[in-house]
């Protein structure tokens, strides 16, 4: 997969539990936990605001691309 979620990353500079980032957002705790250990496949843009709202980020904050070579 090119693209990668980094939310763990944001998630542990801002010190944030899975549960806070859930329920701050207001999006299940299922969808924080696949994102978090990026096993996604899709995301919808609602949940992509609510994350962007909460953790006053830009989506390429989330989401960046990884060039197929460089995948480990």
């Amino acid at each position: 997969m090119a693209i990668k979620c980094v939310l763990s990353t944001i998630m542990g500079a801002k010190r944030l539990k899975m549960t806070d980032v859930a329920q701050g957002a207001g999006i299940a705790r299922s969808t924080v936990f696949g994102l978090y250990h990026d096993r996604v496949k899709k995301v919808d843009y609602a949940v992509l605001d609510r994350l962007c709202k909460f953790l006053n980020c830009q989506p390429g904050d989330l989401l960046i691309y990884v060039p197929d070579a460089e995948q480990g």
